[in-house]
């Protein structure tokens, strides 16, 4: 099993990065990769157990299923349960840290799945730059005060 962690620093209130990220279908309005998505069976985007159901710009689409959601600790967490990545066993968590020092935000993101060996580099990488990094870079744009 591998495990991709990326962390970074928001100058922006953990509230205000909390409000985008909270929304389990809003991944279009806050990363630079996620065309369009919609919650499978009219349920609501915060309803644990709720799927999504999003198409990359790139023509891919990922099917993911909500874990946890947690307003109190800043965090969720999900698992894919389909992807072009061919990734088993994937789950990820994206928690937010009030930095009270300034307003900020310490937001950290990590994933843990199987893949073929061969195959672990390369997605170790695309993962955690091209995806979470890139994905935490959309936001701290889209909050910047």
């Amino acid at each position: 099993m591998i495990k991709v962690y990326v962390s970074s620093v928001i100058d922006a209130p953990a509230d205000l990065v909390w409000a985008q990220i909270r929304d389990f279908n809003g991944l279009p309005r806050w990363t630079p990769f996620v065309a369009d998505s919609r919650i499978e069976g009219g349920r609501a985007p915060d309803t644990v157990g709720c799927v999504r159901h999003f198409r990359l710009k790139d023509g891919g689409t990922i099917r993911e299923q909500l874990l946890t959601l947690s307003d109190y600790d800043f965090q969720c967490t999900y698992s894919i349960l389909e992807s072009p990545m061919d990734v088993e066993n994937y789950v990820a968590t994206l928690k937010l840290t009030p930095v009270t020092d300034g307003g900020r935000t310490f937001a950290e993101w990590w994933a843990e799945f199987d893949c073929a060996p061969e195959r672990e580099g390369e997605l170790a990488q695309h993962i955690g730059q091209g995806v979470f990094q890139a994905a935490l870079d959309s936001l701290k744009t889209l909050v910047r005060r």
